[in-house]
């Protein structure tokens, strides 16, 4: 039988009701950027209650950490130099992107150096660490990491899946051709591969070979019965942009067939939202643990002069990963600097959610562009307490009821626009404790309502219409 809310949701648009819909997970919102000059970030979610950061710096001569027990606290959590570059010989130069991982009860960072005499000589090399607070203990050096190819390599990352460690890296091979590609081994411990690597990457589509042919950086992330590992390609500028490998679970990780790699980059530059480079990301998860959130690095502006490995302007920044409803990531945009967005579901309707299209704002499910169902709410721009929904993607555009219909403009700087696009946040009118609902702020009474998929401006006097009026944040 249908529950009440049912039938009136199946009233309220018409359509069949979802089959056993997923409640979406709760919003992750964050303030980007989290640390300037801050580039390759890595953050740990360790079982002491902190996150462990560290990230590449502009001068490439030591490794630093950050901790805080919530993830935005990172951003003025005080910073440690925990090992600093030799003064000569080997780890004398390039100390770039390190990971902090906490493996059979000690602490290990891996990270990639070059002697001082031959800074591009880059190999990956690990620190140990056996005490409980990683920014006081003392660090061992456990040396390089011995791979079969003695040639360019970097960005080491380690990981456990179906109860094997693996390593993955970067690495150059003049048998293949110029660039790098993205290798994989297993581990005997946490400074050792054992067996013969693979190479399950290479740079071959014209957006990984911009600037330079790469594929560097790996992330890895599982969901369900498919794991995933992100990478980064191209030049360090503009056209750095993230890629995506996926293989089943249950497959062999070192056979190259099981891993298929997405033609197309999956988090690019981002010219309306002034984001540039996105890259070289680690994940890690939520404080409740419901959400996947990627940290990466980017530019705020397009143009660099020189190498752009010498401009310093790369910053930490993090947002939620959002997932399809086939398993698959999604990344969305690299997001505007200030709050992260969130994504209104619909109350009754938990698979659907708010979005623009053809700049008419409506409920749908599926969103194939998921920054046209991401909005930020911010300070209202009629003021006296009220909230406005800005577009993710089209910064500047906002919410807005004109004819009682729900559409997305621009701000125009009129006093009418502004009494349009704000809102008074209220309680979840179908229900306080889940939800929210917006009531307009020239026309007290009404409220933002979906009716027949569309998003419209109207009174509510019933439960159906207060369920209508009612969205969850995600």
């Amino acid at each position: 039988m249908l529950t009440a809310s049912a039938v009136l949701a199946l009233l309220s648009i018409g359509l069949p009701a979802p089959a056993s819909a997923a409640p979406p997970t709760p919003a992750a919102t964050f303030v980007n950027p989290v640390a300037l000059q801050r580039a390759d970030p890595h953050i740990h979610k360790h079982t002491d209650g902190f996150y462990y950061y560290t990230a590449t710096v502009p001068a490439y001569d030591r490794i630093v950490l950050r901790r805080a027990t919530t993830l935005q606290g990172l951003a003025t959590a005080t910073e440690t130099t925990i090992w600093t570059k030799h003064a000569e010989g080997e780890m004398g130069a390039h100390i770039w992107a390190p990971e902090i991982h906490f493996i059979d009860g000690k602490w290990y960072v891996y990270f990639a150096a070059a002697p001082a005499d031959d800074p591009w000589a880059i190999r990956p090399y690990v620190l140990e660490s056996s005490a409980a607070d990683p920014l006081t203990g003392a660090w061992s050096e456990k040396g390089r990491i011995g791979l079969p190819l003695n040639t360019f390599s970097l960005d080491a990352t380690t990981f456990v899946h179906n109860g094997v460690r693996y390593l993955s890296w970067a690495q150059a091979d003049p048998a293949v051709g110029d660039g790098t590609g993205i290798y994989i081994a297993r581990m005997s411990n946490p400074w050792t591969i054992s067996g013969r690597p693979a190479r399950i990457a290479s740079p071959t589509h014209a957006w990984e070979t911009r600037g330079h042919r790469v594929n560097e950086g790996p992330a890895f992330i599982s969901k369900g019965d498919k794991v995933f590992m992100t990478f980064s390609a191209s030049a360090t500028d503009s056209n750095y942009c993230l890629g995506l490998l996926t293989a089943d679970r249950t497959s062999d990780l070192l056979n190259p067939a099981s891993w298929s790699k997405k033609p197309t980059p999956v988090f690019t530059s981002n010219t309306a939202t002034g984001q540039y480079g996105p890259g070289h990301n680690s994940f890690t998860v939520s404080e409740d643990g419901a959400s996947d959130i990627m940290v990466y690095h980017s530019r705020t502006y397009r143009d660099i002069n020189g190498d752009p490995l010498n401009d310093p302007n790369r910053q930490t920044r993090m947002q939620k990963l959002y997932w399809n409803s086939d398993g698959t990531p999604h990344f969305g945009i690299p997001v505007a600097e200030g709050p992260t967005p969130v994504r209104l579901s619909s109350f009754n309707f938990p698979d659907r959610y708010v979005r623009h299209s053809g700049f008419r704002a409506r409920v749908e499910a599926n969103v194939a562009d998921l920054a046209d169902s991401q909005f930020r709410i911010v300070s209202g721009l009629a003021g006296n307490g009220t909230v406005s929904l800005e577009s993710a993607n089209f910064p500047g555009h906002y919410l807005r009821h004109k004819g009682f219909e729900v559409w997305l403009e621009r701000n125009d700087g009129s006093s009418l626009f502004s009494g349009d696009a704000s809102y008074h946040r209220r309680p979840g009118l179908a229900d306080p404790a889940a939800g929210l609902s917006f009531e307009s702020s020239n026309y007290p009474g009404r409220y933002l309502r979906h009716y027949d998929g569309l998003l419209q401006l109207q009174p509510v006097n019933s439960a159906l219409d207060r369920a209508d009026a009612t969205y969850t944040t995600s």
